[in-house]
């Protein structure tokens, strides 16, 4: 590697950058092993970037999909943690310790396998595997896997680590929590720590921490570096100049937008051209409805939004100049995904909100939205825009909360493909271990590990082969009584009131990626096989209903 200088501006967290003597040895890239980058944004929707249809500057994230293999048809599960179980296990969550949301734990859940809250000792993490296997593991973002010493990311495999444990807290030094419950915490390489350094901004001060760690690095081990980004999530937050970019782009309101994007995803043929449009959810409010005051103070809650997503791809493209100016682009798997759709919650809506009490230490006047002081957050009209094409988001079983973006660049993968197939997020660290050569363990410090139940989409990325999964076989999800399960092109769902009619639904999703047709009457043969599935899997990973 190159070394250069950058201004750091994490003060004591990630201490001072000298200039260091080159000690890596310049391995031909074919023999040494790719170094992984991960990168995971919070609560994107399936339209919010250029490559899938959005308006929002994103040129870094464009240039990724160029060099790499975009997926249209990449799965999750309907929120946060549970999603970030199955990524960093390759297995199912309600096995990896997130059957639920820690916070959102129900009696009959608390202490009952696969609902610890944490990520469990059941499972060897994709950092625990790589850092024994040589490489130098290193993490800065977003945890939201547990608070315990022994399951923060210092205790599960990462040597150095800049950390927010918690699901969602400001971007600002301030460490504000969704809630007046929640304790915001961060840990700083195994410890945690009070307080942060009042230029703080989580994206950009997560990226100078992955930066600096891999600068650091005095020996030719290839590196896993997690960017796990909490941007887009709330509160909306972001500095200039994004802060004030986006005035004025969304004063025609949540269906005009939503109808663009839909038509540019179509025009992209990111989905069929023929395809029917879902209806905005029925629980939000239209854009005609609103007064002229409530208009305005919307439309700068998705200013603010388009803003921290321009941002977080801003910081992006430095983490890809950096990796090229140290010579490891080309020998680096790039990954950038969502952990689940965009968010139709309020700030009001997150549990100990309800009586705004709370949040009325906040200055949420319209001229202070997105400052350091405010708290807001952009609701279900905009999260609808946010899904496109897709029905629902966050916190549903709808395409528009369990599908989302995923690009992959680096060796072997095909330059500049669209991959139209399903693949499911419990496959991506199978690929990523089979991709540097790794075997799972079967057991991992004297204990024994469960198998990963994904799958290796190697030969897709490389295009070996054109699909991971066969019409025969089906994948399963559930949270908080939200269930799915796939088989081929078809779905069979569930959603639970009231953003769904709760009960079963079943879709083609080849030609109706957006659920607006249900077809159980037409083919209950096939609805009843689906369900029965969904049942077994289900047992299987030991789904305990609220």
């Amino acid at each position: 590697m190159k070394y250069i200088v950058y201004l750091v501006t994490l003060g004591f967290l990630i201490g001072s950058c000298k200039n260091k003597e080159n000690k890596i040895t310049d391995l031909n890239k074919k023999e040494k092993q790719p170094n992984i980058l991960l990168v995971m944004v919070d609560d994107m929707g399936f339209t919010d970037t250029q490559p899938y249809g959005g308006e929002i500057s994103t040129p870094n994230i464009q240039k990724l999909a160029a060099n790499g293999m975009m997926f249209t048809d990449f799965h999750t599960s309907v929120s946060c943690s549970p999603t970030r179980s199955m990524l960093l296990s390759g297995t199912d969550n309600h096995l990896a310790g997130l059957g639920n949301m820690g916070e959102l734990l129900t009696p009959n859940q608390v202490g009952k396998p696969g609902y610890e809250g944490h990520l469990n000792k059941s499972v060897v993490s994709l950092a625990e595997v790589l850092i024994e296997a040589g490489y130098h593991t290193y993490m800065g973002g977003k945890w939201h896997l547990g608070h315990g010493m022994n399951s923060i990311p210092g205790a599960r495999g990462f040597e150095k680590t800049f950390s927010l444990l918690n699901g969602g807290a400001s971007h600002f030094d301030d460490m504000a929590g969704l809630a007046p419950s929640e304790h915001v915490e961060y840990t700083l390489n195994g410890k945690k720590i009070e307080a942060l350094p009042k230029d703080f901004y989580s994206t950009r001060s997560f990226t100078d921490f992955v930066m600096n760690s891999i600068r650091e690095q005095e020996d030719d081990k290839p590196f896993f570096a997690y960017l796990a980004y909490s941007a887009p999530h709330d509160p909306l937050h972001v500095p200039e100049p994004w802060m004030s970019k986006y005035r004025g782009v969304y004063d025609d309101g949540f269906e005009k937008l939503r109808a663009a994007r839909i038509l540019k995803a179509k025009q992209l043929g990111l989905i069929p051209k023929e395809a029917k449009v879902p209806a905005m959810n029925h629980t939000g409010k239209s854009w005609d409805s609103l007064s002229a005051v409530e208009k305005d103070i919307e439309s700068r809650y998705m200013e603010v939004y388009a803003g921290m997503v321009e941002n977080v791809d801003y910081h992006m493209g430095r983490m890809l100049e950096f990796l090229s100016d140290i010579d490891e682009l080309d020998n680096t798997i790039i990954l950038f995904l969502s952990d689940n759709g965009s968010n139709p919650w309020d700030n009001s809506m997150y549990p100990g909100n309800e009586d705004g009490v709370y949040l009325s230490q906040f200055d949420n006047r319209l001229e202070n939205i997105g400052n350091p002081t405010s708290h807001t957050a952009y609701g279900i009209g905009w999260a609808s825009a946010g899904s496109g094409p897709l029905d629902y988001f966050k916190m549903t079983a709808g395409e528009g909360g369990i599908r989302t973006p995923m690009i992959i660049s680096g060796p072997n993968v095909s330059k500049d493909v669209t991959h139209r197939k399903f693949v499911y997020v419990t496959d991506v660290m199978p690929t990523l271990l089979d991709m540097a050569g790794i075997e799972h363990p079967d057991t991992y410090k004297g204990n024994k590990v469960l198998d990963m139940r994904g799958k290796s989409f190697s030969k897709v990325l490389s295009g070996e082969e054109n699909s991971l999964y066969t019409d025969s076989e089906f994948i399963a999800g559930e949270m908080q009584n939200g269930k799915w399960v796939r088989q081929g092109d078809f779905k069979a769902v569930f959603i639970p009131k009231p953003y769904g009619p709760q009960q079963w639904k079943l879709y083609d999703l080849s030609v109706d990626p957006g659920e607006t047709t249900d077809l159980s009457e037409h083919k209950p043969e096939l609805i009843k096989e689906l369900i029965a599935n969904w049942e077994k899997y289900a047992e299987e990973v030991g789904v305990i209903a609220m």
